[in-house]
């Protein structure tokens, strides 16, 4: 991914609270030189000191089939973004946009059964827990668990390379940047008002 250095994010807990907080992303592999891409649920995990990136997709998705045949896998987990209309500078300018963006590079595996259970308890606790009625692993059928599983392929993706992206016009002047947020907030959308919190929290990051 092309960074300038304005953008560039090297804080690796920053980034890991991202992948976190943005853990809808999209697996892309090749087969025979063409890109194939799924958009997944996953999960970033730490064990025996190496970082890796769990998953899992339908047993018919035919994507897991290239793991063995690609030397790297790519990652992509999107934040918000918005357009930034060259009027909200001072002076004339050509109009932007603004994102936040990871790509993370490695070696995809197959999870065993026992890994793909631990992975799919974690992802139910994760997104269940703090409902009213919870659906955990614990309170499933077996029967039905038996069934699920036959109907999906576990992944594990070695992470050996991150590169982030944060362009929230860190290169503009004072004025220009909070005026920016100020129009963002104005935009009545919710992708612009997520970008508007993300640069006045980087903002004020910035002041301390």
């Amino acid at each position: 991914m092309y960074i300038p250095k304005h953008f560039k994010v090297n804080d690796f807990s920053e980034i890991e609270a991202f992948i976190r907080e943005h853990s809808f992303g999209t697996l892309i592999t090749t087969k025979k030189g063409k890109p194939i891409a799924t958009h997944l649920p996953m999960q970033l995990c730490k064990k025996e000191n190496k970082y890796y990136i769990t998953g899992h997709m339908a047993y018919g998705n035919p994507q897991w089939k290239t793991f063995k045949t690609c030397e790297d896998v790519l990652i992509t987990f999107q934040g918000p973004h918005a357009y930034i209309s060259s009027s909200w500078y001072e002076k004339e300018n050509v109009p932007t946009w603004n994102y936040q963006s990871v790509h993370v590079y490695g070696k995809a595996y197959i999870l065993e059964e026992k890994e793909l259970k631990d992975d799919l308890t974690y992802l139910l606790q994760k997104y269940e827990k703090h409902r009213p009625d919870p659906v955990l692993w614990d309170t499933l059928s077996p029967s039905l668990l038996e069934k699920e599983l036959k109907g999906i392929v576990g992944f594990k993706v070695q992470v050996n390379e991150i590169q982030a992206a944060y362009k929230m016009s860190q290169n503009r002047n004072k004025d220009d940047y909070e005026n920016i947020i100020m129009q963002l907030q104005n935009e009545g959308n919710p992708e612009s008002s997520k970008m508007a919190e993300r640069m006045k929290s980087k903002n004020l990051n910035m002041r301390e």
